[in-house]
């Protein structure tokens, strides 16, 4: 069994479907399940990456050997089945999918992101916030997008993360409807949420990363799992936790926490760390003392405080880079979850690397955008 480039040359040669070994073997088997080994290469191989490829291929050669154990090939076309099928939305996305449909989609996005950021810089945030917010619930699908409608249908915009905090919302409809313009009934809202969020990015000095395309709206919402998104107020266990659910690891806890190097915080999500760190009634001690200070000044202890913003990088507000770590590493981070990265013996050490090289965090944020931008379930 060979494998050439990215796909194997299963997608040329018949190998698994002519093996004589297959035959005698299938020659016993139920006529269903031959045509599982005839939808596995032609159906579902193609769409399988590269290394899920080369798993399956070892296991199919494990069995081919087998032919007097009829019922373990058996559950083996089954497990094909059960294992992959339902990732097969995913496996769709790719690349080129507007080529052909709509080939001028991401200058469409763009064009409406510099216009947004133009008139508000914040709004770069915003958006880079709202592709997070969309995702890590029931996947990119742009259900964060989706209104009340009385008591029928209830929506993600509602909920405590995003009530009076989540933005952008106007400048997406604004997007697709030039797009539906230029390519009717073609772009989903998810994928120009998803482009919308790496022009954000690009257009503040950031990364640039390619991106699949293909993802399906959602018709539904879920609230309550909106209400359970990462939250600056939780414990690092918690938000690596909630991390791991989506198939994220504690790297990309790290390398996606610099969205924070651009846009505000609310006065509530870090006040505690000003005045009564940890019930003590003191500040928190680790916080650099002129950065309290001014944190003080501009938060004082009062209730009407609590919704005022403060950047979450007062000396590059509006541009992406990795000042981010390097205040974390001077201990100058603003949110309390931001800063026990810089302080835990899992996360310290990336930290300290991203502060000290851009390209590395340039190239990691990448990454780890495009593994949140195939969360799709």
């Amino acid at each position: 069994m060979k494998i050439n480039g990215i796909l194997p040359s299963l997608l040329k040669d018949t190998t698994i479907v002519t093996s004589p070994t297959i035959w005698r073997t299938s020659s016993k088997l139920a006529i269903h399940d031959l045509l599982w080994l005839l939808a596995y290469k032609w159906l579902l191989l193609p769409l399988l990456s590269y290394n899920t490829n080369r798993l399956l291929i070892t296991v199919f050669n494990y069995f081919q050997d087998m032919e007097h154990k009829n019922c373990k090939l058996i559950f083996v076309h089954h497990l094909f089945c059960i294992l992959f099928l339902s990732h097969l939305v995913f496996c769709k996305l790719n690349y080129n999918f507007y080529y052909k449909t709509c080939p001028n989609v991401t200058n469409i996005v763009r064009y409406g992101v510099w216009s947004a950021i133009a008139n508000d810089t914040g709004m770069a945030a915003s958006l880079l916030r709202l592709h997070f917010l969309d995702c890590f619930v029931n996947g990119c699908d742009a259900s964060i997008l989706l209104d009340d409608i009385g008591s029928t249908f209830v929506g993600e915009k509602n909920a405590i993360p995003t009530q009076n905090s989540a933005r952008g919302y106007e400048v997406i409809d604004n997007i697709k409807a030039n797009a539906e313009k230029a390519c009717p009934s073609t772009v989903s809202c998810s994928d120009i949420l998803t482009i919308a969020a790496r022009e954000a990015v690009y257009l503040s000095g950031g990364p640039y990363w390619l991106l699949h395309f293909g993802r399906r709206d959602g018709r539904t919402a879920n609230k309550t799992a909106a209400n359970e998104l990462p939250s600056p107020l939780e414990s690092l266990d918690s938000i690596i936790a909630k991390f791991n659910s989506k198939g994220l690891d504690i790297k990309d806890v790290v390398v996606l926490s610099v969205a924070h190097t651009i846009g505000f915080a609310q006065c509530f999500t870090f006040k505690p760390r000003l005045f009564n760190f940890g019930g003590s009634g003191k500040p928190d001690p680790e916080l650099d003392a002129s950065f309290l200070k001014g944190l003080q000044s501009m938060c004082p202890d009062k209730v009407d405080s609590d919704t005022k913003l403060v950047p979450l990088d007062s000396v590059t507000t509006t541009r992406f880079d990795n000042n981010y770590y390097k205040n974390l590493v001077n201990s100058r981070g603003l949110l309390q979850s931001d800063h026990v990265l810089s302080t835990d013996n899992r996360t310290a050490s990336m930290v300290i690397n991203y502060s000290m090289y851009t390209y590395l965090f340039l190239k990691d944020f990448g990454a780890s955008m495009v593994k949140m931008a195939n969360l799709v379930f």
